[in-house]
């Protein structure tokens, strides 16, 4: 399975709308999202590309980790971190708030070297993807996703 991953930031009139502006940057606005807590198959390989290509139908479902932060005051920022263990299963971590780009990176690498160790598993490095943003008028939402797969139809 392949995960990528994207981020996007934007700004609109409305929370909602500012969000979905977030999620048309990333290219994964089209789609239905299913939230996952942060673990990583085995089988996976993760791969940052900033803006998703083609997942898939409009409306088709999508199976995502999200880091999420949205403000009408302050600086947002999102920060998701990864790594894999040796046998190949691996976590995410994700951090979002009014903080500063370089906060949310440190929450999130400390939150994976403590997820790692209760896990006891050892591997490659921790890799992260960080975006913000300040509104400007309204509000301004910053994202980052992890997007399992492609997309599915919704039954």
């Amino acid at each position: 399975m392949e995960i990528r991953i994207v981020r996007g930031s934007a700004t609109a009139p409305t929370e909602m709308a500012s969000y979905d502006a977030a999620l048309a940057e990333a290219n994964v606005h089209n789609y239905n999202l299913t939230h996952v807590s942060s673990v990583i198959p085995a089988d996976a390989s993760v791969e940052f590309v900033d803006t998703a290509p083609d997942l898939g139908s409009i409306g088709d479902g999508l199976t995502v980790v999200e880091a999420r932060a949205t403000s009408a005051d302050h600086r947002v920022s999102a920060a998701l971190a990864w790594a894999q263990s040796e046998a190949g299963p691996g976590l995410f971590y994700e951090a979002a708030g009014e903080e500063s780009p370089a906060e949310s990176r440190e929450r999130v690498e400390d939150g994976i070297a403590a997820g790692m160790d209760l896990r006891g598993w050892s591997g490659g490095g921790v890799e992260s993807a960080v975006t913000a943003i300040e509104p400007e008028e309204g509000f301004a939402t910053a994202l980052v996703l992890a997007v399992y797969g492609e997309g599915r139809p919704i039954r």
